[in-house]
């Protein structure tokens, strides 16, 4: 085991949204847990979230965590939405920090160790994806649909939709997104409470299986209107909470 960092949160609750990722899920789940194994925090677990797949990536998952320690499976009865399955996982999730990763192995989980380096009680560590290995498509609308929203609700991180996060679970309670965007509301709500946004770069590698949702149509739309909404709210009502200090669910 490594030694672990100078700060270290007291538990973690990794949450990996997950659909149609049957090829890669279990191999996703292994190398998260014997990452948190190694990284020296006291307590943690691994939730995979399946939203709602049409393969075999439930009971992929479920075999890994019949295998492991630690390891839950919540299960939708149909496909949701990103925002939607991350919101099912920090929901049920018991440690007061969160390691968000997403789950179709364009992302290292041994690279938490990166984030803990950041970490502390009122910081969002976010992995900012130095050498994307996505589609010229979705990194294009990827930086026209931000530029978008730094405009509109200001800056928050550099790579705002990053799936590779480390925050205090405080900061996903009141969260309504049900799309993408949900990333965009969780760093706002960070950063109106107080809370440090730092940027790490991670590595990021091509996706070998499965079909990438993020540049489909119904997606951007989606995102849009979600954006929309979003900026009304802001405009009636913070987005603060209390956040640690009322922590004790």
């Amino acid at each position: 085991m490594t030694t672990p960092p100078e700060h270290v949160p007291e538990g973690i609750s990794a949450v990996l949204p997950a659909y149609n990722e049957e090829a890669v899920i279990a191999t996703t789940v292994r190398r998260t847990h014997a990452a948190l194994t190694a990284s020296g925090v006291p307590q943690f677990e691994v939730l995979v979230v399946d939203d709602g797949s049409s393969d075999g990536t439930r009971i992929a998952a479920e075999h890994a965590a019949s295998q492991l320690s630690g390891v839950r499976v919540v299960s939708l009865p149909a496909n949701r939405g990103y925002g939607a399955a991350l919101r099912a996982g920090f929901g049920v999730a018991r440690e007061p920090a969160i390691f968000l990763m997403d789950s179709d192995g364009q992302f290292d989980p041994a690279e938490i160790r990166l984030l803990l380096d950041r970490w502390s009680d009122m910081t969002v560590v976010c992995g900012v994806r130095a050498h994307r290995s996505d589609p010229l498509v979705r990194r294009a609308y990827n930086r026209a649909f931000f530029t978008i929203v730094n405009a509109r609700l200001g800056r928050t991180a550099l790579d705002i939709n990053c799936g590779f996060k480390l925050f205090p679970r405080a900061v996903t309670r009141g969260l309504v997104s049900g799309g993408a965007l949900i990333s965009t509301e969780l760093l706002l709500r960070a950063r109106d409470a107080g809370c440090r946004i730092i940027d790490v770069p991670v590595s990021h590698a091509p996706r070998t299986t499965g079909t990438a949702t993020g540049a489909s149509p119904r997606v951007v739309v989606r995102a849009f209107g979600e954006l929309w909404r979003l900026d009304r709210r802001l405009r009636h009502e913070p987005l603060t909470r209390p956040l640690l200090d009322s922590d004790s669910d």
